[in-house]
């Protein structure tokens, strides 16, 4: 058997996939929190996609593909085969996304659609996973353990039931940090699972092996990553939450009861007998010489005022 090395690079590639599992969670479980509060079907659509790429494809694919960074073998180069790459992007991003439309586009037996996305969604990642591996060219015959295989694989359903549950029940940014450090530690524990399970035993008569580097994907990868997360942020900075739709909307309400007084005022006063009405009766002038009020009242009152209205 080969001499297999899964931290070529010390420390530095295992926390760095922490890190982007932790990010994809974070970014999927807010998006997936927007999700539930959306008013139209569009809405939903944008942010089931967004937690989809945010957990699928951050969070767990490129957390696999940083890991494998570090991956050696001895005597062997190690090549990719790239079509078999970006498949295993697409089937984490596909099993993901379906995975949480079942678990949150329901209305009913929300438990078992939690199950059912989840063993989906688990199979999907084991999947993605081990179609990584068949994606990597080396002088040898790679074997997997059954054992290994299985553990990783229920590791994965577990781990992708857990997620779908969070997605459902944390609102708080508090409860969604400490539920992304968890599915963190969760995702990088199937993968280095499924990496136990692996042994090569070496061919030199393989002769030359083809394929890109790890280190030819990394700049096309991480730079997809990169523009993967600075677009996510923004979509969930700049989206208004509820709290501002709330104001929004108390604001219009404000605006429109102050109009339909302003209709009311006007139609009294053109019922007033010429000459005008007593003097007793006339608008009384605020200091500054302001006449009633503006559009939206007196200017002092806030939107957090609203329930002392």
């Amino acid at each position: 058997m080969a001499q297999i090395h899964h931290f070529e690079y010390g420390a530095l590639t295992p926390t760095v996939s922490y890190i982007l599992s932790v990010l994809g969670s974070l970014l999927g479980l807010t998006s997936a929190v927007r999700l539930r509060s959306a008013k139209t079907s569009g809405e939903r659509f944008w942010w089931l996609a967004l937690a989809a790429v945010a957990i699928g494809a951050t969070g767990i694919w490129s957390m696999h593909f940083v890991a494998m960074m570090g991956f050696d073998v001895d005597g062997t180069p190690i090549r990719y085969d790239i079509p078999l790459t970006v498949a295993s992007a697409v089937i984490a991003l596909v099993s993901v996304g379906v995975g949480l439309a079942i678990a949150l586009l329901g209305q009913t037996a929300s438990k078992i659609r939690i199950l059912i996305g989840g063993v989906l969604a688990g199979l999907g990642v084991a999947a993605m996973h081990y179609t990584g591996m068949a994606a990597m060219q080396l002088r040898g015959e790679i074997h997997y353990s059954g054992r290994e295989v299985i553990a990783s694989i229920a590791i994965a359903v577990v781990a992708a039931t857990v997620a779908l549950w969070l997605t459902l029940v944390v609102t708080k940014p508090i409860a969604i940090f400490i539920s992304a450090l968890v599915m963190g530690i969760a995702v990088n524990g199937m993968h280095f699972t499924g990496m136990l399970a692996m042994s090569v035993v070496p061919q030199s008569e393989f002769g030359s092996v083809e394929g890109a580097t790890a280190a030819g994907l990394l700049v096309p990868v991480g730079a997809a990553v990169v523009f993967a997360i600075i677009g996510m942020g923004y979509a969930l900075v700049s989206a208004p939450t509820e709290e501002d739709r709330a104001a929004a909307e108390y604001l219009r309400a404000r605006i429109d009861t102050r109009h339909a007084q302003e209709r009311a005022q006007a139609q009294a006063a053109s019922q007033v007998p010429f000459g005008g009405q007593p003097a007793g009766q006339q608008p009384q002038q605020q200091p500054g010489g302001r006449a009633g009020r503006t559009t939206l009242g007196d200017g002092s009152w806030t939107y957090r005022d609203r329930g002392r209205q």
